[in-house]
């Protein structure tokens, strides 16, 4: 589908987090559509060890912390449109992690829409957001059709039953596609995290006339520039760098959990068609391929790109408490309303990523 696209001044865009794994990608989007940018990054430890090489040349940086009052109102002076790409990511390394998150996410999403009333921003928001905030995906039972199963019980988990059962009668479930409509059941404190960053930005947009915020639930994000060796990381990245080691990738549960992994640079061409459509496009907006892939598969793909690895090890029996079974996505709104369809299957994106620059190791 094709969609206009608005008319952008020469006023820049801002990139929060714009040195991170997807706000870098976003800005080279932005700027080869000839568009100004400037990025506002903490540069972190949990995400960069040392200096950042991968910046553009032609952004403006701002190293500083959106947290800061006076950083966030310095950031946001005079832009045109904002790409609020700045979170910590992950489940993280256990719960003691949890204010970091809320700080970082909802606190730093706080000020940045203060700053920008201070300003009179009146624009588009695009937010990054995430497929965690349906919690588990979309199912079907046979006999009471869509339902929604709880959080998977321990004693199953360490029985080895990963897929959970029908709440009513206990019957197999069928994983569908999960929509935009989908109730929001977050299930980890990142997920809470980011479903506040879109409960924050609605209501700014409520209150102040001429802001519009699409909400870009991205799912399983990966390419080029992925942070290494950090609980903060995506899963491909953690099985390349075993594959790297020469180990093999060890994929938890039995390696049949369905995802939808899409490339990092199709999350940027998302964020650019949500900020330069003719129409603003309001809501949330799943970000992915529409054709679901196993963990194993995913595993699989990578280790066939890298010759001599490994061969993976799928279905070790091993869980995280805090994962879901089967989240998937229907991509059919954004393709009908931003006019976005993903063009990078994931056996090409596995044939770069195998070989792709990652983020070098980060500091605890």
């Amino acid at each position: 589908m094709v969609v206009g696209c608005a008319a952008m001044d020469d006023r820049p865009v801002l990139v929060t987090g714009g040195a991170g794994f997807v706000g870098i990608h976003v800005a080279q989007e932005l700027l080869r559509a000839g568009i100004a940018v400037r990025i506002i990054d903490a540069l972190l430890p949990t995400a960069h060890d040392g200096p950042v090489t991968e910046l553009p040349e032609d952004a403006e940086v701002v190293v500083g912390d959106l947290r800061d009052p006076d950083v966030a109102r310095a950031a946001v002076r005079g832009v045109q449109a904002v790409s609020h790409q700045a979170a910590m990511v992950g489940l993280g390394a256990d719960v003691l992690d949890i204010a970091d998150y809320v700080a970082h996410n909802d606190l730093g999403t706080a000020q940045l829409l203060r700053a920008l009333a201070l300003e009179g921003f009146r624009g588009r928001i695009a937010l990054a957001s995430s497929m965690v905030v349906y919690g588990e995906g979309r199912y079907r039972c046979p006999e009471h059709g869509a339902v929604r199963p709880g959080p998977r019980a321990l004693a199953d988990l360490e029985a080895g039953r990963f897929d959970p059962p029908c709440p009513r009668c206990a019957a197999p479930l069928a994983p569908e596609p999960v929509g935009e409509d989908a109730p929001a059941d977050p299930r980890n404190v990142y997920a809470a995290t980011k479903l506040h960053q879109e409960h924050l930005c609605a209501s700014f947009a409520r209150e102040v006339d001429g802001v519009a915020v699409t909400a870009l639930r991205y799912h399983n994000v990966y390419g080029p520039h992925m942070p290494r060796d950090t609980p903060y990381a995506g899963v491909a990245s953690i099985f390349r760098s075993a594959l790297e080691r020469g180990e093999p990738p060890r994929v938890f549960e039995d390696g049949a959990q369905r995802r939808d992994f899409v490339h990092v640079r199709d999350v940027a061409r998302a964020n650019v068609l949500a900020l330069r459509r003719e129409e603003p496009a309001p809501g949330a907006f799943n970000v992915a391929t529409g054709r679901p892939r196993t963990v194993g598969d995913m595993a699989l793909a990578l280790a066939a790109a890298m010759p001599g690895a490994a061969a993976p090890v799928v279905g070790t029996g091993e869980f995280r408490r805090g994962d879901v079974r089967h989240v998937f996505a229907s991509a059919d709104k954004a393709r009908d309303v931003l006019g976005f369809e993903a063009q990078i299957g994931l056996e090409q994106g596995m044939q770069e990523f195998a070989t792709a620059p990652l983020r070098r190791a980060a500091r605890r």
